[in-house]
């Protein structure tokens, strides 16, 4: 049901029938050099092993399974039906069995790895479940941000996210165009765009997201709040983010491993943003546990800005949708990245440890 509502919504392509014919269709359509995604019901912990044994031709491993709660994997060898009880029965016998699949789960990673495949960890705690479970290998790949965000948290750039208040779909469209206008010469803002355009369905209130960074999460907000007041959309327009973010994030698993200080724990920034998103003007502002990896394990921190329209409210979408991002440059000047002290010289940030 959920493979068939994610073709329904166009996250998806296409269903197969089982694992022969998973493979089948999606190597035919990489030997046609043809873009295809197909789903496949199955347990990772078994599917993973058995694609690394047929020897798939698999260029790129990840991997997004619930494991931060050992309770919430389903172990091989455990019908669906069986889990909540089972989990309620016995869970830390079923814990055990869910490090223990995890770990043959993560091992066949590694074994992706090992024959040349890029692999990374989408941030959701196995690797350090699947250690708990008995396997040393469990961090040869990394995480995602270390792997490929980081220098982009050096420029304050992550998730920009906006919905309209009306449900109105061609409010939306008015604000791609604006975001378009805005930044003419960003070439994968302006694929990922016209790619969200044709290919994501909308699901509850009409939305947009982006990755924007210090200096352009500001005028894309005034220029929302400008579309508002013209009455060029029919609402106001909520802008927000992931918790996925530059400078609002404690998460030693996800968006802090590896940090170059070592300070990938260290909470202080998070509980800061949250102080400056409030201080700024957010309409909203949020700190909580988990993100993807478990309560306990991160702590983040939130802001919501509203585009009503008014003179006020553009005072403080450009104090918030600054200073947010900025908080990002900040933490990764204070971490010793050379890009982001490149990016606070070339965009005038003020660093206050330094002085400057």
């Amino acid at each position: 049901a959920r493979l068939h509502r994610r073709v329904e919504h166009r996250y998806l392509d296409e269903v197969a029938d089982d694992l022969d014919d998973a493979v089948a269709r999606v190597v035919t359509a990489k030997d046609e050099r043809r873009a295809l995604s197909v789903g496949v019901v199955g347990n990772a912990a078994e599917v993973f092993p058995e694609l690394l044994r047929r020897g798939v031709p698999i260029d790129v491993v990840t991997d997004q399974t619930s494991a931060h709660d050992p309770l919430s994997y389903l172990p091989e060898g455990i019908g669906l039906e069986e889990w909540q009880g089972y989990a309620e029965r016995k869970p830390e016998e079923f814990t055990d069995r869910a490090r223990a699949s995890m770990a043959r789960h993560v091992e066949a990673m590694v074994g992706f790895l090992d024959a040349g495949a890029e692999v990374f960890d989408y941030g959701n705690s196995i690797r350090d479940e699947a250690r708990q479970g008995g396997y040393e290998r469990a961090f040869a790949f990394p995480g995602f941000v270390p792997a490929y965000i980081r220098p982009l948290f050096c420029e304050g750039k992550g998730p920009f996210r906006w919905a309209a208040l009306s449900g109105d779909p061609k409010d939306i469209a008015a604000t791609d165009r604006a975001v378009l206008d805005l930044f003419p010469d960003d070439d994968r803002l302006h694929r990922w765009m016209r790619g969200a355009q044709e290919r994501i369905a909308f699901q509850g209130l009409p939305a947009r997201i982006c990755w924007l960074g210090y200096g352009e999460r500001d005028r894309a907000g005034l220029a929302f709040n400008d579309l508002v007041a013209s009455g060029a959309v029919s609402a106001p327009i909520v802008i927000g983010r992931d918790h996925l973010d530059a400078g609002s994030v404690a998460s030693p698993y996800r968006e802090t491993e590896a940090m170059a200080d070592g300070s990938d724990a260290i909470a202080d920034w998070p509980l800061l943003n949250a102080l400056v998103s409030a201080s700024s003007g957010a309409d909203w502002v949020s700190i909580h546990h988990g993100g993807g990896v478990g309560i306990g394990r991160s702590i983040h921190a939130g802001q919501v800005s509203l585009a009503d329209g008014t003179a006020l409210a553009a005072q403080k979408l450009e104090r918030v949708l600054t200073n947010d991002p900025g908080m990002g440059v900040l933490r990764h000047v204070d971490a010793g990245y050379d890009r982001a002290d490149e990016v606070a010289a070339q965009r005038g940030v003020r660093v206050p440890m330094r002085g400057s």
